[in-house]
């Protein structure tokens, strides 16, 4: 099994070129079964996640093609089945997006329910109330969302929570819905903004994105269209974190500052400097860390993507820190193996970290227990005293490409190793 392998104690330094967005990639590609003309799509992250999805969108029978590593174009007139329920993609959680494209398209498909990270209770019962508002039957049987609808009509619909996956899959089976959709309490984040961007350039008529009012115009047919996904903001995220972590100097290019403004105030509150040009920030480390507050909210709050990455810096902090998640109710998972190298941090009530900081972190074994966490749990082994191993990587896989050689390239002493003998090598070159 593949472990990485961490000599902590290096400062992060130099510049990072942060990939497509995971979590616009998803819905996007799921989005392109929406027409039988040939799609074009640029900038799409290589990660576990978005090939588990075109492997399953090939076995429905859409023509998959990758020109380069962050290419691809997709055709879907020749699908040949509405059921997906092969055993990859119920490990992810964007499978359920296939749902609301195809039933808006073929008014009928049954998808398997969604895996993915267990960071929480992430119920689709907004994905269904809307599905139902626009006509559809939906039923759970046998391990599958069942939906169809003699026809789609437009509809008034008021989410009752603030939800960027009932947001998107309503979005799309709305797009080619008869009559006009409204959607209140809509998700804001960037990747449903650019979703409903792709969308437009297809042939639909969404206004709205990016405010909590979305309004849908259904339309008869989408056409082909050549797009290129938005720049990740919780990979940049990631790495800006990291520079704060391990005290160094990382400028993350290839971004939308905007995306990231509530990413960089925390940075500046708790003591780093962050400069930001049109397409890149920079954060540098230099002055010991504050302590702050955080609440995890939905955009443009502060990320619950981005949690475990403040808990590990607010770790390393002067005095106490509260770390609050309002999004889901089992996202504190990591701060056992967080303890095991030294920090500081109890856990009330399920959903409050209550962190005395700590003037550095000690080398462990550790395990990954999700995405998110594993990207935060080897920031804390790059600054912690010693060598790490950081155990279950496969779940960063699903969402960072390439984290380990991006790392390194900052200077980071990291490196993949799945046997004993691989580990003694790493120790005996470290020295």
């Amino acid at each position: 099994m593949e472990q990485y392998a961490i000599k902590g104690g290096n400062p992060l330094v130099g510049e990072v070129e942060i990939g497509g967005a995971k979590n616009a990639a998803l819905p996007i590609i799921a989005a392109a079964v929406m027409t039988n003309d040939t799609i074009h799509i640029d900038n799409v992250p290589d990660v576990r996640d978005i090939n588990v999805l075109l492997q399953s969108m090939k076995e429905l029978g859409v023509i998959v093609n990758r020109q380069d590593r962050h290419r691809l174009t997709l055709n879907a007139s020749h699908i040949h089945g509405l059921v997906v329920n092969d055993d990859n993609i119920k490990k992810i959680r964007g499978s359920y997006y296939l749902i609301g494209s195809m039933l808006g398209k073929y008014k009928k498909v049954e998808v398997a329910l969604p895996g993915g990270c267990n960071i929480g209770s992430r119920a689709i019962d907004q994905h269904i109330k809307g599905f139902r508002a626009l006509g559809a039957e939906v039923k759970i049987e046998h391990g599958l969302i069942k939906t169809q609808a003699e026809r789609l009509r437009g509809n008034h619909i008021y989410m009752d929570i603030v939800s960027v996956g009932a947001t998107i899959n309503v979005m799309m089976a709305a797009t080619m819905a008869e009559g006009t959709t409204i959607i209140e309490n809509a998700a804001k984040e960037p990747h449903v903004v650019d979703l409903a961007n792709f969308l437009n350039s297809m042939g639909a008529n969404i206004k709205g994105a990016g405010t909590d009012v979305i309004r849908i115009k259904g339309v008869q047919k989408m056409h082909g269209t050549d797009y290129t996904i938005i720049p990740d903001q919780i990979e940049a995220g990631t790495f800006m974190f990291g520079a704060a972590i391990t005290r160094g100097d990382v400028t993350v290019k290839n971004v939308i500052p905007k995306h990231l403004e509530s990413i960089s105030a925390k940075l500046q509150e708790i003591g780093c400097e962050v400069e930001e040009s049109d397409d890149a920030v920079r954060v540098v480390s230099a002055k010991p860390l504050r302590h702050s507050h955080v609440k995890t909210l939905p955009y443009p709050g502060f990320p619950t993507d981005m949690q475990p990455q403040i808990t590990v810096a607010l770790g390393l902090s002067q005095g106490t820190s509260i770390v609050t998640e309002s999004i889901f109710d089992n996202r504190f998972k990591y701060v056992d193996e967080l303890t095991r190298m030294g920090a500081s941090i109890k856990v009330e009530s399920g959903n409050m970290a209550i962190i005395d900081g700590v003037k550095r972190y000690t080398g462990a074994t550790i395990t990954v227990p999700d995405l998110r966490a594993g990207a935060a749990l080897v920031m804390a082994a790059l600054a912690a005293e010693g060598i790490s191993i950081v155990e279950e990587i496969h779940y960063i896989q699903r969402g960072y490409e390439d984290f380990h050689l991006k790392l390194q390239s900052l200077g980071a002493q990291i490196e993949i190793v799945d046997s004993e003998r691989e580990l003694q090598k790493f120790k005996l070159k470290i020295g």
